[in-house]
């Protein structure tokens, strides 16, 4: 079953996975309150969101390189695991990289645009307010003219995008912890299929040395 293809380490695709995870249990203690009370968000905090987001986004461009490494390094250990193998790890690292891509594709698409949201001030800014003002004049315009098409872009609050993007780090925790299960998961079944292997061989050879003394007393 694994037999026909080499054994390769699954340290680079793992390193990238902790590093990020750890990345988002730094950022629980900002998410929870948005996400897991029932109590109301208190505007002092969310300006303290905004300041912790604002400091994280305004980094040293060292930081942003560092992510793109480790991303770089996920991707790297998932491609050369993939080289040349067989049918079970071509199964479990094919389903791992479809997750670490969807990690990816929220990262770029959810977290770091609501980073750079949070460090323009755009919901103080100029462009946000003529939104909210077009909303509501469609809105009462709708309310006039009867049942109206509904049709419009809803505008998200500045409590609401921070929400977006706690449940957002939250997902991505969720894709990336996914992954460290199918990787196990691939562990487990090549551990199992070198027991068996190792136990198939110990029979054979058994076989092999007791056949000469059945030869002889014959």
């Amino acid at each position: 079953m694994h037999r026909g293809a080499p054994r390769r380490s699954p340290a680079r695709e793992l390193t990238a996975t902790f590093f990020f995870l750890g990345i988002l249990f730094a950022m629980f203690p900002y998410d929870y309150p948005l996400l897991w009370t029932s109590d109301a968000v208190e505007p002092a905090y969310l300006d303290q969101l905004e300041a912790h987001l604002k400091f994280l986004h305004r980094s040293p461009p060292l930081i942003g390189r560092v992510l793109n490494i480790m991303i770089a390094m996920g991707f790297t250990g998932f491609f050369i695991k993939l080289f040349r193998a067989s049918e079970a790890n071509m199964l479990f690292d094919g389903a791992s990289l479809l997750m670490y891509l969807i990690g990816v594709g929220i990262y770029i698409a959810n977290i770091v645009k609501g980073l750079r949201m949070v460090s323009a001030g755009y919901w103080d800014s100029e462009e946000f307010r003529n939104l909210l003002a077009r909303e509501v004049e469609g809105a009462s315009s709708s309310q006039a003219g009867g049942a109206g098409d509904g049709g419009g872009e809803m505008i998200l609050g500045r409590e609401d995008s921070l929400k977006v993007l706690a449940a957002s780090n939250t997902i991505l925790a969720l894709v990336l912890v996914g992954v460290l299960v199918l990787q196990s998961g691939q562990w487990y079944a090549e551990r199992k299929d070198k027991e068996e292997a190792e136990k198939l061989e110990r029979s054979e050879k058994e076989k092999s040395t007791g056949s000469p003394s059945a030869k002889k007393r014959q």
